[in-house]
């Protein structure tokens, strides 16, 4: 099955929709050797300097607003594994991105006064035992020296936070942005996904998968 196909669902209705997203887009499977870490990033000027009162995984409808943020609706789905391909329960994925202007939530971003005040731009959610995450957000759009991407950070009690960033496979921009370049091609490869459409959905929503494998770096 694939997600829901709504604009603009009630807050029942998403986290409803989740357990159907997390189905169509999940790839089922085993893992026979150690697989490669994902390329730590940095994490940027704009990870919010205030957060919003709303930081659940559904970037599209503020609390209970009617009206969604402008952009392509997009299910950005996977999993958190360790190396050896096992799920990491209890770890807590953030995402941060800019709207469909090229504004964050941020004090110092550019395009300030075109901000998309219905779009959350921030949002969080804890894996369970299968070490699954998904969030429903708008596709990546490039702002003024940046290509399309979207930053991830994975938090866990105990161990530094994972730091990445996730870009659009293919975008002709890719090859101009200093941060996607300073990858080697593995890196690349790694951290560049497909922006799908999905064929059911009439609103011309698109999934990606976007799997983090991640290595124990505890806190001294």
């Amino acid at each position: 099955m694939t997600p829901p196909t709504i604009l603009a669902p009630s807050r029942r209705q998403f986290f409803k929709g989740l357990g159907i997203a997390a189905a169509g887009l999940a790839v089922p499977g085993a893992f026979a050797e150690a697989l490669m870490l994902t390329p730590k990033q940095t994490e940027g000027p704009f990870y919010p300097d205030h957060l919003p009162l709303d930081t659940d995984n559904d970037l599209i409808v503020l609390n209970d607003d009617l009206t969604p943020a402008v952009g392509t609706i997009t299910w950005v789905s996977g999993k958190i594994l360790d190396q050896r391909g096992d799920p990491i329960r209890n770890a807590l994925v953030e995402i941060w991105q800019c709207d469909n202007n090229g504004a964050y939530i941020h004090s110092g971003t550019v395009n300030k006064d075109k901000a998309d005040k219905h779009f959350q731009g921030f949002g969080r959610f804890l894996t369970g035992a299968s070490g699954e995450y998904i969030f429903r957000t708008i596709k990546p759009v490039p702002y003024p020296g940046r290509t399309p991407h979207i930053h991830f950070a994975i938090k866990m009690k105990g161990h530094e936070k994972w730091t990445t960033q996730c870009y659009i496979k293919g975008f002709p921009g890719n090859p101009k942005d200093g941060i996607w370049k300073s990858l080697d091609e593995k890196g690349r490869d790694l951290l560049s996904v497909p922006f799908t459409p999905i064929p059911s959905s009439k609103a011309g929503e698109h999934a990606a998968k976007f799997d983090i494998v991640m290595g124990y770096t505890p806190v001294v």
